[in-house]
């Protein structure tokens, strides 16, 4: 018997095991490249991985939506929101030092500091590195004439993650996040 599948979620007749287990590949899957621009449908512009991807400890992209600073705000804190365009369970406590749950517990951390509207930063930590170690996730929603424009860094990661960590903004933030706001 497979659990019952959170709201939005595909309907197909995976355990809980079996689609974590699918996240967790696929953000080991491709590596799309150091700046991602998505289009309405979600499509990302990719770059070439640089030569040295295993030594760096950051990625900063600038990803473009049609949509306004305060939607993409609250769709990046909104519990809610959250789960319905991953799919998978989210639990964020919105306030600055509160705590979140991402893609069912694959990712967990706190919100350091939040500008509603503007800015996220979060100390963010995929579940399964070493206890202590977090890295640092900003996201900076700057407008644009078109909507917004999220310029995104991700610092202090350990070395070897630039990869998988790369292709997973890419594939489970970004692409998602641009289909569920058309």
């Amino acid at each position: 018997m497979t659990p019952a599948s959170p709201p939005g979620a595909p309907t197909d007749n995976l355990t809980r095991r079996q689609a974590l287990a699918g996240i967790a590949a696929a953000w080991a899957s491709l590596a799309a490249g150091p700046r991602a621009r998505a289009d309405s449908a979600g499509a990302l512009a990719q770059a070439p991985e640089p030569p040295d991807a295993l030594k760096l400890t950051s990625i900063h992209q600038e990803v473009d939506f049609k949509a306004g600073p305060p939607r993409l705000y609250e769709a990046l804190l909104d519990s809610g929101q959250f789960a319905a365009f991953t799919g998978l369970p989210a639990t964020i406590d919105r306030r600055e030092g509160g705590s979140f749950s991402l893609f069912g517990g694959l990712i967990v951390g706190r919100n350091i500091e939040l500008l509603p509207g503007e800015r996220i930063v979060q100390a963010w930590r995929p579940a399964d590195w070493k206890p202590g170690i977090y890295s640092i996730a900003r996201f900076e929603l700057k407008p644009t004439v078109s909507g917004t424009t999220i310029l995104f860094d991700h610092e202090g990661f350990p070395e070897g993650s630039y990869a998988s960590l790369l292709s997973g903004w890419n594939e489970h933030y970004w692409g998602p996040l641009a289909r569920y706001l058309v």
